[in-house]
């Protein structure tokens, strides 16, 4: 594989340790809320000083791309070999709001270190993760003595990430030929544990909607009327108590059409991971698990299709008693999907499972929002394979496989671009993300940085010997 020396790696990132820390910390300083329009001037400086520092690391292409909302950044750097592979990494420069009175235990755009920790919004998710690549790249070129990366290298850090990616799409499409790339890799993500090193090879995507069934045109008396007419929040309730089958399975006829089942090797690889359900659960505040039968809790959040009851609501809801047929009633629905499952698919099923269960007398109306497609990487993708080799030599251990159950906007760059996406990230559970007091490990970002070092020449190589 790549003869980047280690030791060099190793050498070359304690030197510039300190400074790297510094940088990140300046970065960290400005509070990049996209979420708050009274931020967006923080979030543009954000873009700036990142765009500003790419140039300053040696991309020679820069960009501060525009969208109707918050801007992202573009950096590209070419490799000498015009047969090299092309590497688009992924990441995003905002941050979840935070404010002190939250729980912080100092200002959480003041970065602070303790017990070798660096505290501040953003450490984790996701500017320390994006910017170990700039020192990872560094220390890959003066280890190797390169003047430019193994690979055809391109980031694409956008402003809007923790505000859902509303224009994130439409800017992927726009640029594509730009981001064209052989492979995507995502550094907005974590691993299982300090001690166990993980790669994540895939997300689930997400369909959800809104239910509403619409019986008599006002709220009548229920001694008058009940009994005589249907009722809608008894129909929504019906609704809803069908969705799942008594085995945990959804119930909607052609939901699970083109699931990509777990391989005996996923499954073996999963049975691997130090979980500890209990624990799990206390995270969870929740005190049983359920769900499909068949399969494990690790394999139901990951890697199987789900569908959940996220609302409901219709008619009287105040003290006392109102005796009513109510007129309306509603049900909110979210639908966790696998590799294999078409949102559009999806979406169609549920139109016609709920129009088959409704009565004669009730109107069913139902929206959709815009969908999250899933995406998933094989275990013998080359590059898969060299984002677990270059994980484990920074680790000097061997590198496990999970996936995520959440969804994000690396579909998009899967579908748009057509390039499969990997996930290369250091951050921990206890980080905090989103929460009080978000912090990173400054060793695991290192390794972090040591790992992106490894990958770039390890990719080459992989690409050159792939059919």
């Amino acid at each position: 594989m790549s003869q980047t020396p280690d030791s060099a790696v190793r050498s070359y990132i304690e030197q510039h340790r300190a400074a790297f820390l510094d940088d990140l910390a300046e970065w960290l300083r400005i509070p990049s809320v996209s979420a708050r329009p009274d931020h967006a001037p923080d979030v543009r400086r954000s873009a700036d000083w990142l765009a500003a520092t790419l140039k300053d690391t040696g991309f020679p292409t820069v960009e501060v791309w525009e969208t109707p909302g918050a801007p992202a950044v573009f950096a590209s750097w070419p490799a000498e070999d015009p047969a090299a592979p092309t590497v688009l990494v992924y990441g995003h420069h905002d941050v979840q709001p935070a404010a002190r009175e939250d729980g912080w235990h100092s200002d959480p755009f003041e970065p602070v270190v303790r017990d070798g920790r660096l505290y501040a919004r953003g450490a984790a998710d996701d500017k320390g993760q994006v910017f170990f690549h700039t020192l990872g790249l560094r220390a890959h070129l003066a280890a190797t003595g390169r003047t430019a990366p193994a690979v055809h290298l391109k980031l694409l850090v956008e402003g809007e990430e923790e505000s859902g990616s509303p224009h994130f799409r439409a800017l992927v499409e726009e640029r594509a030929g730009r981001l064209a790339a052989d492979a995507v890799i995502v550094s907005d993500t974590g691993m299982w544990a300090e001690d166990t090193p993980t790669v994540c090879t895939g997300m689930r995507g997400l369909a959800e909607c809104e239910i509403t069934l619409h019986g008599p045109d006002q709220d009548i008396h229920s001694g008058s009327f009940g009994g005589a007419v249907p009722n809608p929040a008894t129909e929504i309730a019906r609704l809803v108590a069908a969705l799942h089958d008594e085995h945990g399975r959804v119930a909607v006829p052609g939901f699970y059409d083109g699931v990509t089942d777990l391989t005996d090797r996923e499954r073996d690889l999963f049975a691997r991971l130090p979980f500890d359900e209990a624990r799990w659960l206390r995270t969870a505040s929740s005190h049983a698990a359920a769900g499909e039968a068949g399969h494990t809790t690790l394999e139901r959040v990951w890697a199987r299709p789900t569908a959940e009851v996220n609302g409901i609501g219709g008619g009287y809801q105040g003290p006392g008693s109102k005796t009513i047929v109510p007129s309306s009633a509603m049900a909110k629905l979210s639908f966790r999907l696998v590799a294999g499952q078409d949102p559009d698919h999806v979406e169609t099923a549920v139109r016609a499972w709920a129009a088959d269960r409704v009565p004669a007398g009730v109107r069913c109306e139902i929206t959709f929002g815009a969908a999250t497609r899933p995406c998933l990487t094989p275990l013998d993708h080359p590059a898969l394979g060299s984002v677990a080799r270059a994980m484990g030599r920074a680790f000097g251990t061997e590198v496990l496989y999970t996936r995520e159950g959440g969804s994000g906007p690396a579909a998009d760059l899967q579908d748009v671009l057509e390039a499969p996406v990997l996930f290369l990230g250091i951050s921990v559970p206890s980080d905090g993300w989103h929460a009080p007091d978000e912090k990173v490990e400054i060793d695991l970002l290192l390794k972090g940085v040591e790992a992106t070092a490894y990958l770039w020449g390890d990719l080459a190589e992989t690409w050159r010997r792939a059919p």
